[in-house]
């Protein structure tokens, strides 16, 4: 006899658990990778009967309000700011940044200015975001990733002076592809090709590196030119390329891969003016009561469900909430620190995991690199600031938002270290070495340092056994205990993805949550059955 989904997943759940039902779900196609381009499978009436306390309004927590409640889940979402999107921050004129130990700023930016302080691009692949995007009606447009105008920044050899993206990428190539077609022509790679291969190859080389007949690298119009094709007799003159021993000695030479890693490869997105008009999407999407400035103070999971003790940050005030079911997405650093009768094991798991750092700087400006040819894309200059990204919205504007610095890791932990006025004055600094004569016309800097940032208090986790980072491999015995329900209490958020500094991650997360958490409900219901 032929059974329904739904009942199929009735029974799994009863049998192996929420865990089983979400695996389930994942072989079906109902959570995963597609659920991250779909949204969880869910009736309207899954949650019928059912409450739930989302903690934390960040992307995470306002995806799982947004299913939650069309699941028929009664939902409140208590967020400790007063606004709502986490990391998912956009600054514009009169914008206040407070961060701990700092006096606060205000933003004063020109007019239509923005700076996304968090997430600034969404890649074409990241079939969550851009999915909630479609449904909440969020515009969106192509975020210029990469500019083979735009710079690495030489240190040490060739005097510190830049190098134009085009010619790093191109003049690597025809170096490279030089001694490969060298080695091949002397039987070096004789055990390794057959002759079909080799008489392939070559060919492939002299293309691929611009060759010339000789098999020899002496330059390419690919690199740039000293001189443009014109009328008459103007003919193209290629820059002379630089040597391998000089490209090969700047620490910055890695980033004409950049575009290569899978989450920066064109086409990237950017939502019209702001990435937070995805939070104010998912804000006009959600029915259910949002309170702002509630910062949690007490946690209690107990059989029957979850009491959250808050206070109102604006009137002192304590209250308290009660539901059948929690979704926390505190970041864990901070959730640490909380009053919360959680087994040893997830409160040693919690406290295990410190936060990273990670720095921006903006600076509202005159567009003089437009004059240079870069439209977007961003040069790349290492050091404590790492790089300077140019605005890919509203090209031919008079004025731009600079950002002249995006650094994380142990570099950025140093640099927060430092007064903002040094910061920004660093940051203009590199931005005189990239376009000299253009430093003094930077202003109204503005500088972001998330291991600062209330709430958050760091970017994303650094996961034992791991280097950090916006992305890796994370299987710690801490992440996977972590990545499970704990009675009715589940936990969410980019944190405990794969990939931990994108929106995506939280997507994922959430989606995660959120078929495990409507799982337990239906064995619960099973179970009183």
């Amino acid at each position: 006899m032929a059974i329904s989904r739904r009942l199929f997943l009735h029974r799994v759940g009863a049998a192996g658990g929420s865990g089983a039902a979400f695996a389930a779900m994942r072989v079906m196609g109902l959570a995963g990778v597609a659920a991250a381009a779909a949204g969880p499978a869910l009736g309207a009436d899954a949650g019928r009967g059912r409450s739930v306390a989302i903690l934390g309004g960040g992307i995470a927590g306002l995806v799982c309000a947004y299913e939650l409640e069309r699941a028929g889940f009664k939902v409140t979402l208590l967020e400790a700011r007063d606004r709502l999107g986490g990391r998912n921050w956009t600054l514009r004129n009169g914008s206040k940044v407070e961060m701990v130990g700092e006096a606060t700023q205000t933003v004063a930016f020109s007019e239509g200015l923005y700076m996304n302080a968090g997430p600034a691009r969404i890649p074409s692949h990241h079939d969550g975001l851009l999915s909630y995007c479609r449904k909440l009606g969020v515009p969106l447009e192509v975020e210029i990733n990469s500019s083979r105008s735009a710079y690495l920044l030489a240190e040490g050899s060739g005097g510190g002076k830049p190098v134009q993206m085009r010619q790093g990428v191109n003049d690597t190539r025809g170096h490279i592809s030089e001694l490969l077609a060298k080695a091949i022509r002397k039987g070096a790679l004789d055990e390794e090709l057959t002759a079909e291969d080799r008489e392939k190859l070559l060919p492939f080389l002299r293309f691929y590196g611009d060759l010339d007949a000789d098999m020899a690298f002496k330059g390419t119009e690919r690199s740039g030119l000293l001189q443009v094709p014109g009328a008459a007799d103007q003919f193209a003159m290629p820059r002379p390329p630089l040597p391998l021993r000089d490209l090969l000695a700047n620490p910055q030479l890695p980033a004409i891969l950049f575009e290569d890693n899978i989450n920066m490869q064109a086409t990237m997105f950017q939502p019209v003016g702001g990435m937070d008009r995805v939070v104010d999407g998912f804000e006009r999407a959600i029915e259910s009561p949002i309170v702002r400035n509630a910062e949690i103070v007490q946690i209690r999971a107990r059989d029957g469900g979850v009491a959250v003790a808050w206070k109102d940050r604006a009137s002192g005030a304590k209250n308290t909430l009660t539901a059948d079911y929690a979704v926390i997405t505190i970041p864990l650093a901070l959730l640490a620190k909380l009053d919360t009768n959680f087994d040893t094991p997830v409160k040693r798991a919690i406290a295990a995991v410190p936060n990273d750092y990670s720095n921006k700087i903006g600076f509202d400006a005159p567009r003089f690199w437009e004059r240079q040819q870069i439209y977007g894309g961003i040069s790349f200059v290492g050091g404590e600031t790492n790089l300077v990204w140019y605005p890919s919205n509203d090209l031919g504007a008079e004025r731009g938002m600079l950002l002249a610095c995006y650094g994380s890791g142990p570099p950025a932990e140093a640099f927060a270290r430092r007064t903002l006025a040094e910061q920004a004055a660093i940051a203009r600094g590199v931005v005189g070495r990239l376009h000299p004569g253009h430093e003094a016309s930077l202003e109204k800097p503005v500088v972001v340092n998330w291991s600062k940032v209330p709430f958050n208090m760091g970017p994303w986790p650094r996961w034992p056994g791991s280097r950090g980072g916006q992305e890796g491999h994370f299987e710690s015995p801490e992440y996977m205990l972590l990545n499970q329900p704990h009675g009715r209490v589940h936990f969410a958020g980019a944190h405990l993805s794969q990939t931990p500094g994108w929106q995506e991650g939280a997507i994922f997360s959430a989606q995660r949550a959120i078929a495990a958490l409507t799982a337990q409900v239906r064995e619960h219901a099973l179970a009183a059955a």
